[in-house]
């Protein structure tokens, strides 16, 4: 065996450690419990996806005035507003705007932006599933990096149900978003290398919050 592909073997297993390490990482954030206290913010945005309560968690959050308005993104375009309001049950839905653009997590981060640039938002609490916050986070701040993001995560049932290395459908969940939180991660590291002076500059800090 030649040098050179010792070295390609050394390097193969070193990048597989380090992301197997990285999941794991990842998979112990997005199981545990979350705090349980939130901060204030401006307003409240819940990305929607998954059956894990996040508007809810998000309406909860209104109702204890922790933001004055509330931003559901990414509704699935069949869902009619006022069919949606009435499943809300809201007394007042005037605080309530339903995002219809977003069709993934990027164009979360696009719809997000192009809100909270509208009502001049400079501090969001973020409500999203367990899972999904890293990702949305980084993506919120690649779109918005003026604006501080106060993270808000929901643990899904599933987490519940039983360790997750035992429960494939916990385990394939968890890979899935691992696998698409690695390219949204190399891009914000592309951007600050791209651009180091304003990317600093521009960097809002992140906070963790609390789900239920």
């Amino acid at each position: 065996m030649t040098r050179c592909s010792r070295c390609l073997i050394y390097v193969s297993a070193a990048c597989s450690a380090l992301l197997l390490l990285g999941f794991l990482v990842f998979a112990g954030a997005a199981t545990r419990f979350p705090p349980r206290s939130t901060a204030t913010a401006d307003a409240i945005v819940v990305l929607t996806g998954g059956a894990d309560r996040r508007i809810e968690a998000g309406l909860v959050l209104l109702h204890r005035g922790l933001g004055g308005r509330l931003l559901i993104s990414g509704i699935n375009r069949k869902l009619k507003p006022d069919e949606l309001l009435a499943q809300l049950d809201l007394p007042d839905p005037g605080c309530i705007d339903l995002g219809y653009e977003a069709q993934d997590t990027i164009g979360n981060a696009v719809e997000t932006s192009r809100w909270a640039d509208r009502h001049r938002y400079t501090r969001l609490i973020v409500v999203t599933s367990s899972y999904h916050m890293p990702r949305s986070l980084n993506e919120l701040a690649l779109a918005m990096p003026e604006v501080e993001l106060i993270a808000h995560p929901v643990r899904p049932r599933i987490f519940s149900e039983g360790p997750w290395w035992l429960r494939p459908a916990a385990a394939r969940m968890l890979v899935a978003e691992y696998l698409k939180l690695i390219p949204s991660y190399a891009r914000s590291v592309a951007r600050r290398l791209l651009y180091p002076i304003s990317a600093s500059a521009q960097m809002a800090p992140t906070r963790i919050g609390a789900g239920p």
